[in-house]
């Protein structure tokens, strides 16, 4: 009988610290939900390309690209990806690598540090807040090493 009580006790505890661990969870929310979610997302994808294209540093790596209306789509989708899966979010990135889509190209520093000022500016129009830039930045930075000079 002690040994059936000290059982359900310990049950009892252990779910009440899962449940704990579920609303902690639910306390933080998403680097994708802090964002506003993909509508937010796209919205500055939207702004973010309008940037690029008219950057004279690299807006003619995309010009092949802005010309046929269903790369620009595919970019744009893919890059809307990218953000919602990086930052926690339901989306599926279903591109290709950064090195494959980069391989000989040979992007320069400052080709990449346009495309980052670029993305800055449009997370900058829709006033998201410094730790979200930040954090944004934070998952997508490590790709440099992927498309400078490759």
């Amino acid at each position: 009988m002690k040994n059936s009580i000290r059982l359900l006790a310990i049950l009892f505890l252990a779910s009440f610290a899962l449940a704990s661990c579920d609303k902690d969870d639910e306390a933080t929310p998403t680097l994708y939900d802090r964002l506003g979610g993909v509508a937010a997302i796209s919205a500055v994808v939207d702004q973010f390309l309008t940037n690029v294209v008219g950057d004279n540093v690299i807006n003619a790596r995309f010009a092949a690209t802005v010309a046929n209306p269903a790369r620009t789509q595919l970019l744009r989708n893919n890059l809307i990806d990218q953000i919602c899966a990086g930052a926690g979010g339901p989306c599926q990135y279903k591109g290709k690598t950064m090195l494959e889509s980069h391989k000989g190209m040979n992007i320069t520093q400052a080709e990449f540090n346009a495309l980052v000022g670029d993305l800055v500016a449009a997370l900058d129009k829709f006033n998201v807040p410094q730790k979200e830039k930040d954090d944004l930045l934070a998952i997508l930075g490590p790709m440099q090493t992927d498309i400078v000079g490759k």
